[in-house]
């Protein structure tokens, strides 16, 4: 067995009863709530806005005060490492999420899987364990992509693949350049974010589920096997804005009612039609929105997922097809576009094992289940294998402010994300070579 195995080995048995503070935990998940509150109802901390960048900058202070060493990269993620740790010398585990919501959304949804990280490099600082390959926590910016339509914008330029970066903008068109220079990441450096290919050994992200599974089956720890892939299809309407009262009803282009026949179309194509796992419109805009005059210009979104790629492909074959269908109906123009795509990934073989293993040493039952929501994890699969894990989320809810899950099953999946760390060294081993493929 070779020597950085063996010493793996011997450190995961060493520290078997290592557990992380619950009441530490907690206490600085309810102080990150406090951040972006929205007084009509949840969190609103939109990716690259000010209330992220305070989210950081609370993140990075705390670390500070635990002796850790953080920063925040030329794309605005926060890295935070053990003093010591060499930068993209060596491979690294990576461990975290991301900071960021959607409008009124919850305070779990990527935060937990931040604190978590911390909470993990805090312990194993305090207990100075040694591990062959170091941890480095990590906060990715602007995950959600509800400001800046970009998605992923923190992971992709973490694993090089942001293309064309300063391109990126908001809806009323102000570039991320200015987001950025305002939220502590620096545009004119934007390409230094990328880490050189194999610095990163494999990822690990913990999240709440943001479905019903596990509460529903009484399973405190999901294994995730597989994160579904997306499209998003920008689309735009196009009819004749015209007086609502003197307009006859047959002499109307009314891009109103034109987009809502594709959003039910939306929806038949897969709770009907059963073409791909979930079709979705969550975006709609319309011009000139006032009560009295029929609605000349629409703006929407069609987002299909699935686990299969070709599912994936059907489903946006089947939007375009009901968007012809209802501008030859309608007498409407429709364009469709391409807003952003992910393709599904399936998690690493051996680190499913590891957090499986991490559960059972913990005497936690689990559940081998895909993700139905997109994470960083996906991205990160570009350039190193990829484990996650899952903790219940009440009632299932999730994107809104009834986002919650117990604080015991918040700590639990903390300690299995340490134990995960701890018995991933094994699996990556100490030049990170990478555990299988993903």
């Amino acid at each position: 067995m070779p020597r950085s195995e063996l010493r793996a080995r011997d450190s995961l048995e060493r520290h078997a009863g290592l557990r992380v503070d619950g009441a530490r935990l907690l206490r600085c998940l309810d102080e990150l709530a406090a951040i972006g509150s929205d007084p009509a109802g949840g969190i609103t901390r939109l990716g690259l806005s000010p209330q992220e960048h305070a989210a950081r900058t609370y993140l990075r202070d705390l670390c500070a005060a635990a002796g850790l060493e953080a920063e925040t990269d030329p794309a605005g993620n926060l890295l935070v490492r053990r003093p010591g740790t060499p930068r993209r010398a060596v491979p690294v585990l990576l461990v975290g999420s991301h900071v960021d919501t959607v409008v009124q959304g919850g305070r779990l949804d990527g935060a937990y899987g931040v604190v978590a990280a911390i909470e993990v490099l805090r312990v194993l600082h305090e207990h100075d364990v040694d591990l062959p390959v170091e941890m480095v926590a990590v906060a990715f910016a602007n995950e959600e992509g509800a400001l800046i339509q970009t998605p992923f914008w923190g992971s992709h330029a973490l694993c090089g693949s942001l293309e064309d970066g300063l391109a990126a903008k908001d809806r009323a068109g102000r570039p991320v350049s200015a987001y950025l220079a305002q939220t502590g990441g620096d545009p004119d450096r934007l390409a230094e974010a990328a880490w050189p290919p194999g610095s990163v050994a494999a990822f690990l992200e913990l999240h709440i589920e943001q479905g019903p599974t596990l509460e529903r089956l009484g399973v405190p720890i999901g294994v995730v096997d597989g994160i579904v892939g997306r499209t998003i299809l920008d689309i735009e309407v196009v009819g004749e804005a015209q007086h609502a009262g003197t307009t006859p009803m047959r002499d109307r282009r009314d891009a109103l009612v034109a987009a809502a026949e594709i959003i039910l179309a939306v929806q038949r194509v897969a709770a009907e039609q059963g073409v791909c796992a979930t079709a979705t419109t969550g975006y709609v805009e319309a011009h000139p929105n006032v009560t009295n005059t029929i609605t000349g210009h629409v703006r929407l979104t069609a987002e299909v997922r699935d686990t299969d790629p070709d599912r994936i492909a059907r489903g946006e074959a089947a939007v375009r097809a009901e968007c012809a269908q209802v501008a030859a109906a309608s007498g409407c123009a429709v364009e469709v576009e391409i807003g952003m795509r992910s393709r599904p990934v399936s998690t690493a073989g051996p680190l499913r094992d590891v957090i499986r293993e991490a559960a059972e040493t913990l005497d936690l039952p689990h559940l081998t289940m895909p993700s139905g929501a997109g994470h960083d994890a996906q991205i990160v699969a570009r350039v190193a294998p990829i484990g996650m894990i899952f903790v219940p989320s009440k009632q299932g809810v999730s994107h809104a402010p009834g986002e919650d899950t117990a604080p015991g099953d918040l700590v639990h999946g903390t300690n299995v994300l340490l134990h995960a760390v701890l018995g991933a060294q094994t699996a990556v081993g100490l030049h990170g070579d990478h555990v299988g493929d993903v």
